[in-house]
């Protein structure tokens, strides 16, 4: 479902504009749709009083909460199902920050991510997207949003937008502290710098060297990285943010000497900040964590190089916290339970067939830079 979907439906239960963005901000601020009617100046047409209920229970229902999985860093993994049955997830964290899914599923392919395992299942709508804020609004405050779950919001692009405004006017979210993050698409830097909400941008760049960079995210863009840190400069000086660059810390891959330098040299005298992310491990993968020490050394020579680095703890170690896990561990266990039911003899597991890049339900689309001309079909 999409965000415009509800407006119509508002509409049609007689809203005026007034009641709409009034429904809207109770529900991206997880309080009653009918939120407000106490002044007489606020009461809102009988019919869409009578809808309100109705439209109460179709929101709840586009993300429900199935598992949740407190860490003891203070964050906390949800697994939502959604309407039709399909699962994603997002996650609670601390310092009232919540890490948000903008697809089932990922088309990118990282190969040290859980989620791209899988390949991409299908697009959330806008409304499916808000929906996760306003889950977790009911259960803590949420100040921050960042777009960092499931999926590549560049290849869901009008939908990952649509519900960045809304959060950033109804939802009273402060533009900059709406994280739009991504491999890096010429779209987002075509349509990021239009929208009335410009939300911070971060780049998961992982790797200086372009060839070691298309291996580690198979199915980006293939922009060098040296024109994604020039795209992502124009971006930060025009909104006033600093890029957040996504580093996740592979021992022996990505974590040597001449990516150190490498990143010296892209971001020297950049408005940015060097975000070291530790790895979470992933079953079935060789991939191996950088010890605390490298990790440490590495922010200490960019500090000494005049570039802001952090070394960010992946939250909820303890309990499966890395993209996509806690989706595959219940995915397996649907399966053990199935195989059980069946006759082991003659039960064959099939592989569920992928969707095309672009989704089956609608194709990631990109509005005509800020005109909002006609869509044109994007590209992955």
């Amino acid at each position: 479902m999409r965000i415009d979907e509800i407006r119509q439906r508002l509409r049609a239960a007689g809203a005026k504009p007034c009641h709409e963005e009034r429904v809207l901000r109770a529900w991206t601020q997880a309080r009653p749709l009918d939120d407000g009617e106490r002044n007489r100046e606020h009461v809102a047409p009988k019919q869409l009083r009578a809808a309100l209920p109705a439209l109460t229970a179709q929101l709840q229902a586009l993300a429900r909460l199935r598992e949740e999985h407190a860490s003891d860093d203070g964050s906390a993994r949800l697994l939502l199902e959604l309407a039709d049955g399909q699962t994603a997830e997002s996650v609670l964290l601390p310092r009232d920050g919540l890490c948000v899914s903008t697809q089932v599923g990922c088309a990118v392919g990282c190969v040290f991510c859980m989620t791209g395992r899988d390949g991409l299942r299908r697009q959330l709508g806008s409304a499916e997207i808000v929906a996760q804020v306003a889950l977790a609004r009911a259960r803590r405050p949420v100040k921050k949003v960042v777009f960092m779950g499931m999926g590549e919001p560049a290849h869901n692009l009008d939908n990952v937008l649509d519900a960045i405004e809304l959060l950033g006017r109804a939802g009273g979210i402060g533009h900059k502290n709406l994280v739009f993050s991504t491999v890096g698409d010429r779209r987002v830097f075509e349509r990021l710098p239009c929208g009335v909400v410009k939300p911070a941008l971060a780049l998961s760049l992982h790797s200086t060297r372009a060839e070691l960079r298309a291996q580690l995210l198979p199915r980006a863009p293939r922009i060098e990285p040296a024109e994604l840190v020039d795209l992502g400069e124009r971006y930060a000086r025009a909104t006033g943010y600093p890029i957040q660059y996504q580093w996740t810390l592979l021992a022996g891959v990505n974590d040597g000497d001449e990516e150190l330098a490498g990143i010296a040299r892209l971001l020297a005298g950049k408005y940015a900040v060097m975000n070291f992310i530790e790895y979470n491990a992933v079953d079935g993968l060789a991939f191996e964590r950088s010890s605390a020490a490298r990790a440490a050394a590495m922010s200490q020579y960019l500090h000494r190089h005049g570039i802001l680095a952090k070394l960010r703890q992946s939250a909820g170690q303890d309990v499966a916290g890395g993209c996509g896990q806690l989706r595959a561990q219940a995915a397996a266990r649907g399966a053990r339970a199935e195989t059980g039911r069946r006759n082991p003899v003659s039960f064959a597991l099939r592989a569920r067939p992928q969707e095309d890049i672009h989704g089956t339900e609608e194709r990631s689309t990109s509005r005509g830079k800020c005109q909002g001309q006609g869509r044109s079909e994007g590209q992955v």
